[in-house]
């Protein structure tokens, strides 16, 4: 048996999908797996025992011209992203079941994925129902990937994040301070809410815990890290990891605090208690579908304006947030 999981979006949502093919492996274990994903997110399936084989689509090439070198040797696929490549894929490997999900006010996608797919599962999913109707629970991603495996049969279900981290990863990053508070720099830290200024006093704020503090960064958070390092509020300050060493620094934490970005997830796959502020808008749905999952955590909204009040009291709801957490 061949099955072929494709994912070609974000690095936190294929990390948010690593139970899915955990339990594909668990539920299938004698079928070949092949993982379908993008340049950007194939570190996340790295040394993953769950894959046979990890295959990079082209960002420059057709979906349906990709998905069509499986054509004839693939009897299952699922498409594990909401997303109309995924499915074009997953189409174009003539599996006999093929299986994936889209939101529910996506009505042409709907309409169009029923051509590409045998079976079409409708997460309920919505920013506009979810800001309009408070009552309306959202399912974590984790849960509504989850049920993909569950519609073609799955039985072993995993629900724990997985990323495979080893000794040589650790190894590189054995002279951090024990136990930090970890940070994750972006550049939403400085924008809607939130300023430069307010990020470098919350880091001045949070040396009240007694914790040594780090910052980690990546492509988007280079301009400020390096204000961060400028400014001496860290005690150290570290970007540009490979992905693996990167989720061996945040297994080292006490507590990572970060925006709405990949590193919750990852913080969250190593296990470690995360602080994660979400943007004031569509707050009520993301903090459902994509909070940290299954570790002590705290869930913050952006405060609406960048005053000096409302800056105030964000970092005062984050440093008690923190606080709790160690």
């Amino acid at each position: 048996m061949h099955i072929v999981l494709s994912r070609t979006d974000r690095v936190g949502d294929l990390i948010l999908t690593t139970p899915t093919i955990a339990t594909m492996r668990r539920s299938f274990p004698d079928a070949k797996i092949t993982a379908v994903c993008s340049q950007h997110n194939a570190a996340v399936l790295d040394g993953s025992p769950d894959v046979d084989e990890v295959v990079i689509a082209p960002a420059d090439m057709p979906p349906r011209v990709f998905g069509a070198r499986f054509l004839g040797d693939v009897d299952l696929a699922l498409a594990l992203a909401p997303r109309a490549i995924d499915m074009q894929i997953v189409a174009a490997t003539g599996a006999p079941r093929r299986v994936g999900y889209t939101y529910a006010r996506r009505y042409l996608t709907r309409l169009v994925a029923h051509r590409w797919l045998s079976d079409v599962l409708v997460s309920e999913a919505d920013p506009a129902r979810a800001d309009r109707h408070p009552e309306l629970l959202v399912r974590h991603e984790v849960d509504q990937v989850l049920a993909l495996a569950q519609v073609v049969g799955a039985r072993e279900i995993v629900r724990d994040l997985r990323i495979s981290v080893d000794e040589r990863d650790r190894a590189q990053v054995g002279d951090l301070p024990p136990s930090p508070i970890i940070v994750q720099i972006g550049k939403r830290w400085a924008s809607e809410g939130s300023t430069l200024a307010s990020l470098l006093q919350l880091f001045r704020d949070l040396r009240g815990l007694g914790r040594p503090l780090v910052a980690t960064y990546g492509n988007d958070g280079v301009e400020l890290a390096a204000e961060i390092r400028a400014a001496g509020v860290a005690d150290q300050v570290i970007g540009d990891l490979p992905f693996r060493v990167w989720a061996a620094t945040f297994e080292r934490a006490a507590c990572v605090v970060t925006i709405d970005t990949g590193a919750t997830h990852v913080a969250a796959a190593m296990g470690r208690p995360t602080v994660v502020l979400f943007e004031y808008r569509y707050f009520r749905l993301n903090s459902q579908e994509w909070s940290p999952y299954r570790v002590p955590n705290a869930v913050l909204r952006k405060p609406r304006t960048s005053s000096d009040a409302d800056l105030r009291a964000s970092r005062a709801e984050i440093v008690e947030a923190v606080a709790k957490l160690l």
